[in-house]
């Protein structure tokens, strides 16, 4: 597989990585809670689904996103 020079690193960047382990976490207790019946857990972590949601945004509309890389070196 070649580097092309082109492509952002799609998802490669702090505000991915932040955003997708916070919605993972909700997932997480999410499920757990769903399992033990606790439906009040069950939408607390649909709503930190929600935040990781808008802090993954924010964090890219502050310069932590993709666009924010450096382009990468060709060879």
């Amino acid at each position: 597989m070649s580097i092309d020079p082109s492509d952002p690193g799609h998802g490669h960047s702090a505000a991915a990585w932040t955003a997708v382990t916070i919605m993972l976490a909700a997932f997480t207790i999410g499920t757990i809670a769903f399992f033990f019946e606790l439906a009040w857990l069950v939408w607390a972590s649909f709503g930190l689904l929600i935040v990781g949601v808008i802090v993954g945004y924010a964090l890219s509309k502050v310069g932590y996103g993709v666009s924010a890389l450096p382009a990468p070196h060709g060879n």
